[in-house]
């Protein structure tokens, strides 16, 4: 069969220095997918959806609410001519009802050793409207190395940078944090993938720079441990999410290659300032994930907020608003409350108040939101703090021998000599 995969595009936060990453869910995905079967990928961020195209089935991978959408009017299009078309992805798995009146078949749950099934169903003319294994995930020894060959990675970049690929060594989480819909999705159990097929995953990666997408690798220390141990003989550059607030860690990671973590920044307690500080110390690069608009927060404590971050010098800071995503924790108790105040998922960029805040208005909430990203970045851009971080890994890897794949001479020349 000819199969036509789409990542449909999103609205980006206003603030941010737009740029792209090769997304994670379609490779994924991909590599569940028989090899006699031609596959092609379109990421709609970065060409244009051929909607005459002569394919047998399009598949629609949505990762995010305010991307649903935009995919379902791409499910209509394609059925109005006649092609079957299957969705799949976080997004589908959050919005499935809904998802389930604009395609012939959704699939929810973890795609190793089942999609095949979905696609000789199929062929045999006896496609199901829904194939449910949310409550059954795949056995994680099943995942393989992702497809990354459908990319054009010419696309993914920044300037002239190559962008990091995705990968991530474990599925599920044992947190239940109050924004989080992973527990939903994937479960409250860690589970890690097999060190060796993550390694051998790595190698594959034609790409010194990655990003471990995974919740948190601070699930298991032993493991945590052991996987930096296992990749420190590869030499790449690596991004995650926080990583064990341990010593023997934090010292494996290093070694390892990490350089850049997101760190949620919850509140202003000396905790969050030793967090900080022992990335730094280990040579570890913060970008603080700031979370604005829980029902402690009011325009004091936001604004006792911006002046910590300040003070804390983070390398660079994400701030959104809080987003009431549907199967989260945060979801089940405002629309119990009658606190959410629109359904248009369109709004569920985490830009936006979709909901009522416990002590002040939705106007205000957005207010100190525009008011946070300016006052953190009135001295120096995002785009700026960026670039200073690109040279940094440049650095670390011409340091180390790894072979240089930014353009220095280009990025020196685009963001100035304040790098």
């Amino acid at each position: 069969m000819r199969i036509r995969l789409i990542y449909p595009k999103w609205p980006k936060l206003e603030h941010q220095t737009e740029f792209h990453l090769p997304p994670h869910g379609p490779v994924v995905f991909a590599a569940c997918v028989p090899e006699e079967h031609d596959l092609r990928f379109t990421d709609e961020h970065l060409e244009p959806i051929d909607f005459e195209e002569d394919v047998d089935l399009v598949c629609i991978s949505m990762m995010l609410t305010c991307q649903s959408p935009r995919g379902w009017e791409i499910g209509d299009r394609f059925r109005a001519r006649g092609i079957p078309v299957i969705f799949g992805g976080i997004g589908t798995m959050l919005h499935a009802d809904q998802t389930q009146e604009h395609g012939d078949a959704i699939f929810l749950g973890e795609a190793e050793g089942r999609f095949s099934k979905v696609l000789e169903d199929l062929q045999k003319g006896q496609l199901k409207a829904r194939y449910d294994y949310l409550d059954h995930p795949a056995p994680v020894e099943t995942v393989e190395t992702a497809r990354r060959g459908i990319l054009k990675r010419n696309l993914y970049n920044y300037r002239g940078v190559q962008m990091v690929d995705l990968v991530h060594a474990s599925r599920g989480c044992r947190f239940n944090c109050y924004p989080c819909c992973v527990r939903y999705l994937g479960g409250r159990k860690f589970r890690p993938r097999p060190i060796d097929e993550v390694v051998a995953e790595v190698e594959a990666i034609p790409n010194n720079r990655l990003f471990f997408v995974d919740n948190s690798l601070a699930q298991n220390k032993q493991w945590e441990l052991d996987l930096f141990k296992a990749l420190a003989p590869l030499q790449r550059s690596i991004i995650s999410h926080p990583i064990e607030d341990d010593d023997e860690v934090l010292e494996a990671a290093a070694k390892a290659g990490a350089w850049y973590i997101y760190q949620a920044v919850f509140d202003t307690s000396d905790y969050i300032r030793k967090r900080i500080q022992r990335y730094r110390d280990h040579g570890i690069a913060v970008e603080g994930t700031i979370l604005l608009g829980l029902d402690e927060h009011d325009e004091d404590y936001i604004k006792r907020l911006m002046d910590f971050l300040l003070e804390v010098k983070l390398d660079l800071a994400e701030f959104t608003i809080l987003t009431p995503f549907p199967h989260t924790r945060s979801f089940d108790d405002m629309d119990k409350e009658g606190r959410i105040t629109t359904k248009d998922w369109t709004k569920y960029t985490c830009g936006q108040t979709v909901f009522k805040p416990a002590k002040m208005s939705p106007e205000k909430l957005e207010e100190l939101y525009h008011w946070a990203w300016d006052t953190f970045y009135k001295e120096e851009s995002h785009a700026l703090r960026m670039g200073r971080l690109l040279k940094r890994v440049m650095r670390r890897e011409e340091k180390l021998g790894i072979k240089d794949r930014f353009k220095a001479p280009e990025i020196h020349e685009r963001f100035g000599r304040a790098i």
